[in-house]
């Protein structure tokens, strides 16, 4: 956690990397595949708590199908800007039986973290199991899962805004950003 003026100043020396507009494009896009892709389904939606908040409010009232829709909380980050350990904080639930599943998550960056909500939610037995995430990064690395709908690439920096958060500040920004460079 940061403090206002600290916070003011990572946003006065960071990088925007992409417009509130083409943020909304992409989730235009990001519906409008889904849509397609799960008409006639009756999804169970899960959105990974907190960051993928923002990107679940706006997605899914462009969603033309019924749904149903719970979260779960799971984290290898905190406040930090490296992943660590897995923790539940609440965990897919008994629900997910016999159903078709989507999780909206904010960023795939290494994939650890969805590749363990997948592996659960297949676990508690549902018939399949698809990932919106807003952002992919990448990072150069093999990730253990890909994203089925993805709204944009983002370069390997550590980004925030748009749900995604910088020492737990900005996630309420409608904007891209990226913590500046070194010179």
């Amino acid at each position: 956690m940061i403090g206002d003026p600290e916070a003011r100043d990572i946003l006065a020396r960071a990088d925007l990397l992409c417009s509130a507009e083409k943020v909304q494009d992409a989730v235009r896009r990001v519906a409008q595949e889904i849509n397609a892709a799960l008409a006639g389904k009756h999804p169970l939606v899960l959105s990974v708590m907190g960051g993928a908040v923002v990107f679940s409010g706006q997605l899914l009232p462009m969603l033309e199908f019924p749904l149903d829709f719970d979260y779960l909380h799971v984290s290898r980050y905190g406040n930090a800007q490296q992943g660590g350990e897995l923790h539940w904080k609440v965990a897919p639930r008994e629900n997910v039986r016999g159903r078709v599943v989507l999780v909206l998550d904010d960023i795939l960056d290494e994939g650890e973290t969805l590749q363990a909500i997948k592996q659960r939610v297949l676990d508690l037995g549902a018939t399949a199991f698809y990932s919106a995430v807003f952002a992919d990064k990448e990072n150069g690395k093999t990730k253990p899962i890909r994203a089925d709908f993805v709204g944009m690439e983002l370069s390997n920096r550590f980004v925030f805004g748009y749900g995604m958060d910088i020492h737990g500040a900005w996630r309420n920004l409608p904007a891209i950003y990226a913590v500046k460079e070194r010179e």
